[in-house]
């Protein structure tokens, strides 16, 4: 009988109401647009999932030159260094947007990833999908153009190739910014955002929209 019940309640464990709630070692923290959720160098004790809104990561070299590594949405980690061994947070992670953040400590992520199968199975492919992404990153890095690169970071922060509509990019991203995650300088990503606009890929309206027909510019050898 206890066995049946066991059962029952792993399989009635929802590893997004688990996200979704606060419990112990769990608390949502309210973070507005611009502030630091955490620091480069700061002690890396807690994973980070994204309820709401828009998360900027980023590197600093040791002669203060800051790099993009990454612009993550709703339902994303991050800090998931801290599980890996890490004891310092190797980047920055920064609030683009007002953001609703899910902070579970290290310790209960550990233990709850132990113990609830399926939150563990959503954790693993999520990693496995930003592996894949990290690895088409730099295929793009060193084999396709600073346009092409360009086109492809818009229509990722689109969310074209995801489930569900594409979005009009919120917030506005600056062109250094863009600059950063290309690989490339501003004045290069102001000439083709021009040039973007004028063929119609993308255009402004109270906000960055992207069009499916920028994929020309990703598909065009």
């Amino acid at each position: 009988m206890r066995s049946r019940v066991a059962v029952k309640k792993r399989r009635d464990f929802d590893p997004n109401a688990f996200l979704a709630t606060i419990g112990e070692g769990r608390k949502f923290v309210l973070f507005p647009k611009h502030q630091r959720i955490f620091a480069q160098g700061d002690t890396a004790n807690a994973v980070f999932h994204i309820r709401t809104g828009k998360v900027r990561l980023t590197v600093v070299s040791h002669d203060g030159k800051e790099a993009t590594i990454g612009i993550l949405g709703d339902g994303e980690f991050f800090g998931e260094g801290a599980l890996a061994g890490q004891a310092l947070r190797m980047g920055s992670a920064t609030a683009m947007t007002d953001c609703a953040v899910l902070r579970i400590d290290k310790k209960a992520m550990i233990e709850a990833l132990h113990r609830k199968h399926e939150l563990a199975d959503l954790f693993v492919a999520y990693l496995l999908a930003r592996n894949i992404r990290y690895e088409e990153d730099l295929v793009d890095q060193l084999f396709n153009s600073s346009e092409k690169r360009l086109a492809r970071i818009l229509l990722l922060l689109a969310h074209f190739g995801k489930e569900g509509t594409p979005e009009t990019l919120v917030p506005r991203i600056s062109q250094e910014t863009l600059a950063e995650m290309v690989g490339t300088t501003r004045s290069r990503v102001s000439f083709f955002m021009n040039r973007f606009r004028k063929l119609g890929f993308i255009h402004y309206n109270g906000g960055l929209q992207v069009h499916s027909s920028l994929l020309n510019v990703v598909l065009h050898d």
